[in-house]
């Protein structure tokens, strides 16, 4: 090894600038994120440009081990240091004998897609999505359209971290021009609209401003662009479907222009949030029994994964029974929505985040917002005279919540939640009544899913990207109902006190 790596950011520059910072936390359940700092921000980094070099050679030494072949794509996100990062982690992964293929300025499911275009086995994605600038990571996978999982991350952690490198040389690089536009045509390739849709395509500043505008032109919408300058610093809000700040500045411009249906699309382009015509934000999971409703219609029998932060009208919703659909409640993330979406076959999978992943006929089995947008487009398209505020009132009234995320450290957050699930299940075998009622179900599949007698239910599990707990809570009987499920299941969160305060409530 020409440099040791550290864990800790050093107050010695010289030290810092020759040693490979590599923070173990950054490497998550199924990709990798860090804090790389920005100008001007006081906070210590996690990663440094030699520690991205380090992870490229970690990364190459893995998919050699992993026996896939050394053709590998990379991209980067729209920000001031992705650019550099994903050189850095170039440098490293030809160090390690790979065979680079860079698509340039790229969305997550470009990537994904290039490597079905390309030929190409392995994918490493610099972005950090929605996280606030400053903040870097890689998305990777070896098995398309898997991206990694847990077995692949630690394995990866211990290449990094023991320095365990196959430096073998050979490398090669490759810069694919001009992928952009095959991304595009791919994408909106037989799909072409019967009725002009007015359609608001929210962007957040973030690298979807560069794709989802014009890949809705050439489907035949009327866009209303908003806020799809690319700017790193993120001015007005972080661009997160889930973040009500950004769903509410798609609601005030659907409002004001009349528009047929708003779209919000993520930092890497992987995900995507609705609000219909009358301005109500559609949380993602509905915007899912509002697809699986209609791809159930075209093929009868659909099987669909859906994660445990989900609405229960998968199960419940008269129509989808009608169609014969059914559905799979698994793991909150993408690496594990995909790997079950293939796994079972199913035809689409649906997390409350807003990543869809569409099987054919429909996608190639990865998440791509612009993909999911198209496919809202074609719901309406298909219901000529309805609206999607028509669309959406026709499911049954349900009270949920967003996504609301106390901070939690990330070497603490696991802890708090096994004792979470403990207190409940003592309580569950206890037959204790919890929000007023006796439990009737608790679904740990990823932390805990608590459900009453009456169907109100509420989750708590660990983020697997951010120092975070995960929170949300739904009823189907009242939003009384609703708030004694989120206040009982905050009373259990407390009795931890490394539970901080939440990102949002409602």
């Amino acid at each position: 090894m020409p440099f040791k790596i550290v864990a800790e950011a050093s107050p010695n520059t010289f030290a810092f600038e020759t040693s490979a910072l590599v923070k173990p936390t950054g490497f998550r359940e199924y990709d990798a994120r860090w804090w790389f700092g920005h100008p001007g921000s006081t906070k210590a980094p996690e990663l440094n440009l030699i520690g991205v070099q380090a992870l490229g050679m970690g990364l190459g030494t893995l998919i050699r081990r992993l026996g896939v072949g050394p053709d590998i794509v990379v991209g980067h996100d729209f920000r001031g240091y992705s650019l550099s990062i994903k050189l850095a982690l170039t440098a490293g992964l030809m160090a390690a004998g790979a065979r680079v293929k860079d698509i340039g300025l790229a969305l997550s499911p470009m990537a994904y897609f290039a490597q079905f275009a390309l030929d190409t086995p392995s994918v490493a994605m610099v972005t950090a999505s929605h996280n606030e600038n400053g903040w870097t990571g890689v998305k990777m996978g070896a098995a398309r359209p898997l991206t990694f999982g847990p077995d692949e991350m630690s394995a990866l952690k211990k290449i990094v971290l023991e320095g365990d490198f196959e430096l073998t040389g050979g490398g090669a690089y490759e810069f694919v021009s001009g992928f952009r536009e095959t991304y595009l045509d791919d994408l909106t390739k037989g799909h072409k609209l019967a009725r002009r849709l007015k359609v608001v395509a929210a962007c957040g500043n973030g690298t979807a401003g560069a794709f989802a505008p014009e890949a809705l032109e050439r489907i035949g919408c009327e866009v209303i662009p908003l806020d799809v300058e690319l700017d790193h610093s993120f001015p007005r809000y972080n661009p997160n479907p889930e973040d009500m700040k950004m769903l509410h500045a798609i609601r005030d411009k659907v409002l004001e222009t009349g528009a047929d249906v708003g779209l919000g699309f993520d930092g890497d382009g992987d995900r995507c949030g609705v609000v219909d015509n009358e301005g109500n934000e559609i949380f993602a999971d509905k915007v899912g029994v509002m697809l699986a409703r209609d791809i159930s219609a075209l093929h009868p029998g659909s099987l669909f994964v859906t994660d445990v932060k989900s609405t229960g009208l998968f199960t419940t919703d008269p129509v989808l029974q009608a169609n014969g659909a059914r559905a799979d409640y698994w793991k909150t993330g993408h690496s594990y929505m995909k790997r079950r979406v293939t796994e079972l076959g199913a035809i689409a999978g649906f997390e409350k985040s807003g990543h869809f992943f569409f099987n054919p006929p429909i996608g190639r089995g990865y998440d791509d917002g612009i993909v999911t947008a198209i496919a809202v487009c074609e719901m309406l398209d298909r219901n000529p005279g309805r609206s999607m505020a028509d669309l959406y009132r026709d499911l049954p009234l349900t009270y949920g919540t967003p996504t609301m995320s106390p901070h939690c450290d990330d070497e603490l957050k696991y802890g708090v939640v096994e004792r979470v699930v403990a207190d409940f299940e003592a309580m569950k075998q206890s037959g204790a009544t919890f929000a007023g009622q006796k439990i009737t179900d608790l679904v740990t599949v990823n932390g805990v899913r608590v459900v009453a007698e009456d169907g109100t239910w509420g989750l708590v599990r660990a983020s697997s990207n951010k120092p975070e707990l995960v929170v949300v809570v739904e009823s189907p009987v009242s939003a009384e109902r609703r708030r004694e499920m989120f206040d009982a299941v905050d009373a259990v969160l407390r009795r931890s006190p490394e539970v901080g305060p939440y990102n949002q409530t409602f």
